[in-house]
């Protein structure tokens, strides 16, 4: 395995100043570290890559925004899906999945994920992961959800698979002396002179012996952030989930895809009218054992609206509660497992049997009032069969990715599969990539910072031992005209997409969706351009900006697309329009903060190469 060798200049560790009007503004860094890799994130999309990099020699740091055992895979209730069973296949797999994705699924990446699928959870196994097992034979246990036709999801803990899967990988990146970085922002990518990859700048919470604003300077930067769903008022995804990966990429001059793609998970335990933050999830697998969804008087509603009734695909049960909201003039509808027995409930779901019971509900005797809530963003920066994006040497990997795999709508427990098989691609590819001398581009004669001073990370360097630096970015790192939101604008993003871009959409909730983002942002511009202020650089204003950047994407795509598909439903538009919209919507960010958006010619991906797009003016 190749390794960097001397020590890099000052200025070749400082990053070089952003494109105008898209770097988040930062202080510079005030302290740096070497690797062959960093890995942001630390779910089991994050965790797999920095093992397997780590297990063929690669030096490797993993930055994750909380602690090491609390990113987003912790959350995940019902399980993992792969063909395990007796009688089932990869191919029966497949066809649930491009079903589930309603015509937009890539099937060479769905074809990956299923034949790859069983031996990754295998090796997951292997890595020290306890799945739910029978006492007798010791096979697997497996269950059944949405849009599965057989029984292939393995759970563990009755229903808490994510927490276990999380516990193995940490227990095994802990013993394999890992470098981690934890309670830390990822802020901006830094790029070399060529326009590759040379690390990122991350700002540290609390105080240690890295602090603040620093980078970790390395040849491959892996995005595995997890979601984005707190650019809704009521979600499942935890406090962190603001996209903070898919605004890098963007500002890094990616490409994303998919965005209007946000899946609204049908059963959220309902808390009330005035709720917001993050909500209880009822696992998919509470309908898989049996539990009917009803109305107040009873009535089971999904019976007649498909095939599979309770069972259908998300997006399918989540129109169908709402219509029956709508109709009924209800705020929620009922999930009914009373028939389940009060042993079932403690054995197979003992932590929604919690939940429920913390919120004054009880499962065991009486009905769950549950309303669909924002879930999971089944779009995200796009990523090849090898988790490369249209960027040199930037991956991305879970629900930060967009592979093609999940099309318009996310089969359920496919999440967790998919962050394991790519990111076991990734790591392949970075290996040897890295033995072939990928790492000698940040030796200390390459200088990819550049000591001559611009790159596309916060800009400002590390000060006086900077010699040979001409440019000269504001006191903050940023230039002018990039101004940081204040952390109030959050919760005024989450109501503006809850009213305009949430379950139900129109062009003209849309279009006033879009008119009072691009408010927010021209109120903070201006106040810069008058007094020459903006918000402090910090978490909270770092993080409000990105969900600004993500919700702006997100409902550029949603005005564009003209039909109602999968998780994306047009009330003026309540048709599937396959000769004209059975395609994807590519967007990228310009240096002056326009959106370019252009569509595909087809379902498929074409390769990750930065395509020439139409301009769309600021959504």
């Amino acid at each position: 395995m190749s390794r960097p060798t001397g020590r890099p200049s000052a200025a070749a560790l400082a990053p070089r100043a952003a494109t105008p009007a898209t770097a988040l503004r930062a202080p510079a860094p005030g302290w740096a570290i070497e690797a062959d890799v960093v890995v942001v994130g630390s779910g089991v999309a994050g965790l797999t890559v920095a093992l397997r990099c780590a297990a063929a020699g690669a030096r490797v740091t993993v930055v994750t925004k909380a602690r090491l055992d609390d990113g987003s895979t912790r959350w995940a209730q019902g399980g993992i899906a792969a063909a395990l069973g007796e009688g089932d296949t990869p191919e029966q797999h497949l066809d649930d999945t491009l079903v589930a994705g309603a015509g937009l699924c890539d099937e060479r990446a769905v074809r990956t994920l299923v034949t790859e699928g069983p031996d990754a959870v295998r090796r997951l196994i292997a890595t020290g992961a306890r799945f739910d097992a029978d006492d007798d034979t010791g096979e697997i246990l497996l269950t059944r959800e949405g849009g599965h036709h057989r029984r292939r999801i393995a759970h563990a803990g009755g229903d808490a698979t994510g927490a276990e899967i999380s516990r193995a990988l940490v227990e095994a990146v802990r013993a394999a002396g890992i470098d981690t970085v934890e309670n830390a922002l990822v802020l901006d990518l830094l790029k070399d002179g060529a326009g590759r990859t040379a690390g990122v700048t991350l700002h540290v919470m609390g105080e240690g012996r890295r602090d603040g604003v620093g980078a970790v300077r390395a040849g491959a930067v892996v995005l595995a952030t997890g979601g984005m769903g707190q650019i809704f008022s009521a979600t499942t995804n935890p406090a962190v989930s603001t996209g903070d990966g898919v605004a890098l990429a963007l500002r890094a001059g990616a490409e994303v895809s998919d965005l209007e793609f946000v899946q609204f998970h049908p059963t959220v335990l309902w808390l009330g009218p005035e709720a917001e933050g993050q909500q209880p999830l009822v696992s998919e697998a509470v309908r898989g054992e049996g539990a009917h969804l009803v109305d107040a008087d009873g009535v089971r509603f999904m019976r007649g609206q498909h095939e599979l009734a309770e069972l259908a695909p998300r997006d399918i049960v989540a129109k169908g509660i709402m219509r029956r909201m709508r109709e009924r003039g209800a705020e929620h509808m009922y999930l009914d497992a009373r028939h389940f027995g009060a042993e079932m409930w403690e054995r197979r779901f003992p932590t929604i049997l919690a939940a429920c019971r913390t919120h004054g509900i009880d499962p065991v005797t009486e009905p769950i009032p549950v309303a669909p809530a924002a879930h999971y963003a089944s779009g995200g920066v796009r990523t090849d069969l090898r988790g490369r994006t249209t960027v040199p040497g930037l991956y991305a990997c879970g629900e930060v990715a967009c592979t093609g795999v999940h099309g318009a709508n996310r089969l359920a427990s496919n999440s967790l599969l998919e962050g394991l098989v790519f990111a076991e691609r990734i790591a392949e590819d970075i290996t040897e990539g890295v033995t072939e001398g990928i790492a000698e581009g940040i030796a200390a004669g390459a200088e990819p910072a550049g000591a001559a001073g611009r790159t596309e990370g916060p800009g400002e360097r590390t000060g006086p031992s900077d010699p040979d630096a001409t440019d000269t970015p504001d006191a903050l790192g940023a230039p002018a005209g990039a101004p940081l939101l204040a952390s109030e604008a959050r919760y005024e993003i989450q109501h503006i997409m809850t009213h305009g871009a949430g379950v139900l959409r129109s062009a003209e909730s849309l279009a006033r969706a879009a008119d009072r983002l691009d408010r927010v942002h021209d109120d903070a511009a201006a106040q810069l351009r008058r007094d020459g202020k903006t918000a402090e650089p910090g978490v909270e204003t770092w993080e409000a900006t990105n969900l600004h950047l993500v919700a702006r994407v997100l409902v550029a795509a949603a005005l564009r697309r003209e039909e109602t598909r999968g998780c994306h439903w047009r009330e003026d538009r309540p048709e599937r329009d396959d000769a004209v919209w059975r395609r994807h919507l590519l967007v990228t960010l310009r240096p002056d903060g326009a959106l370019d958006v252009r569509s595909t010619d087809s379902e498929a991906f074409p390769p990750p190469t930065t395509p020439r797009a139409e301009t769309e003016s600021r959504p």
